[in-house]
């Protein structure tokens, strides 16, 4: 392993991401809140830090294997979430210790959204849009990581796909360079964030929660400037703004990018995910709708439709935006909210859960075994498309799925054994490790109840169901170590 390679990367993004304190810092003079400082104070920080690391190694040239591109992934990660604690430590009001304030990091970075901040309305607007900043970035984070660095590595959802397919393939990049890849990426979801944000603005929202809106919305990442989240401006018009933009960032942003490149809308209607992807949210919020309609929870089907429909996209496509309080009805779709967050959106989205391609190819590898129970000699090839999946693409799905629920499940017993019930601990851990956000009961409007150990275990869980599971875990085994 390349250490030295390894110490002048993690040097260098230290000293980069002080570059984020900035716009912060802007608003706070801006708005006169006088929390600039923090973001001042926090940026000489890790401008200096990260300076400390790098130039020692700054002459260090060396080709990167596979083993270093894990760990500068795992590292980045839990670096930036790290440093970015620093404006919340620092804030004199409300006081928070150094593991609320990495969860709160954590959980920004990682698009998950929950937070453990209570009267978010009374925050400085400093730190009200550092927040939504940190989701922004952490989105973006994710599409490269998705669609230009995990392929790389040979992990992640976008190696389900071959060359041949539209949209994402598995050896090559969209472009030849993973710098151009970059670029075009940032600039599709700059255009995205900007067009949300002038479609919440046109709503009726102030020019400031537009924007730190489209942030978290574009990022799916569900944090708010309001305790209520949506539900604070009760305005359909918004809601529908919001779901629009949710289903754009849960789709494929190689699609975007492909359609933006031809100027053509080709590739959404040849894209087997998308199409299941679509049909998929459309059942849900009929099912959801219904059963509110018809279980007396609102008196007419459009309010029905308006709040189950809202509240199934949000958890679908692991947003995490609320509005109404969804943990407080009786039936079964809160409970469904939670089980589809494990789907998620598609390959190189924004959104979390396992992802939608996946699940395609579960649900075919099962129907495939059934057929074979009753014809034992039949040759039964999975396709995704035109495109027959490959056995060692099967093989990293069905090992991706059981690392999944293991670590859902133990995520959700550790929580359990720090004191929580059983209710908040399954839905705590659904919500982490899918990078939803909002649970149910105790978790149902914030985390603020949690005690310490069951933050940093929930802030394990967020990265690791960001990073893929496969990521951060391999770090974990000694062979990883001996290579």
């Amino acid at each position: 392993m390349r250490l030295a390679a390894i110490q002048r990367i993690f040097g260098f993004l230290i000293a980069l991401s002080s570059l984020m304190m900035l716009p912060p810092a802007l608003v706070s003079w801006w708005y006169h809140d006088g929390t600039g400082y923090l973001f001042i104070t926090s940026a000489v920080i890790l401008a200096i830090l990260g300076l400390v690391i790098f130039l020692p190694v700054r002459h260090v040239r060396r080709d990167l294997r596979l083993h270093d591109g894990f760990m500068i992934v795992v590292g980045c990660w839990l670096s930036l979430a790290l440093v970015g604690a620093l404006p919340f430590l620092l804030l004199e009001s409300p006081e928070l210790s150094y593991i609320d304030a990495l969860f709160e990091s954590m959980s920004g970075l990682t698009t998950t959204g929950a937070t453990i901040i209570t009267q978010i309305e009374t925050l400085p607007k400093g730190i009200l849009y550092y927040r939504q900043q940190l989701q922004w970035l952490g989105g973006m984070g994710i599409i490269v990581l998705a669609v230009a660095i995990l392929p790389m590595l040979r992990i992640g959802g976008m190696q389900l796909y071959r060359a041949e397919t539209p949209g994402p393939n598995k050896d090559a990049k969209l472009t030849p360079r993973i710098t151009e890849t970059a670029k075009a990426l940032w600039l599709i979801y700059l255009s995205i964030t900007i067009a949300c944000a002038l479609a919440y603005w046109l709503a009726g929202m102030s020019l400031f929660d537009a924007i730190g809106h489209s942030f978290s919305t574009v990022a799916i990442g569900g944090f708010s400037t309001h305790d209520a989240s949506l539900a604070y401006f009760d305005n359909p018009t918004i809601e529908l703004v919001a779901v629009v933009f949710m289903v754009i960032a849960g789709v494929n942003f190689a699609l975007h990018f492909t359609a933006w490149r031809r100027a053509s809308m080709q590739s959404y209607f040849s894209d087997p995910e998308l199409k299941v992807y679509v049909s998929l949210l459309a059942g849900l919020v009929a099912l959801a709708s219904l059963e509110l309609f018809f279980s007396g929870t609102y008196e007419t089907f459009m309010d029905a439709l308006r709040y189950g429909g809202f509240q199934m996209i949000s958890a679908m496509t692991t947003t995490g935006f609320t509005s109404t309080e969804f943990h407080l009805w009786q039936g079964f779709v809160p409970i469904l909210m939670m089980c589809v967050a494990f789907i998620g959106g598609c390959a190189g989205s924004t959104a979390g859960g396992m992802k939608v391609i996946r699940v395609i190819l579960l649900y075919r590898q099962s129907a495939r075994e059934i057929r074979r129970l009753i014809h034992p000699h039949a040759v039964v090839h999975i396709k995704i498309g035109d495109t027959k999946a490959s056995s060692s693409v099967m093989d990293a799905v069905w090992g991706f799925f059981f690392l999944y629920i293991a670590t859902f499940t133990l995520v959700t017993v550790l929580l359990n054994a720090t004191g929580i019930d059983s209710v908040s601990a399954f839905s705590a851990a659904a919500a982490s490790i899918t990078n939803l956000g909002p649970g149910l009961s105790k978790v149902g409007a914030n985390y603020a109840e949690l005690n310490s150990a069951a933050k940093l275990v929930l802030s394990f869980a967020m990265l690791a169901g960001r990073l893929e599971i496969y990521t951060l875990l391999v770090l974990l085994t000694p062979a990883f170590w001996r290579d």
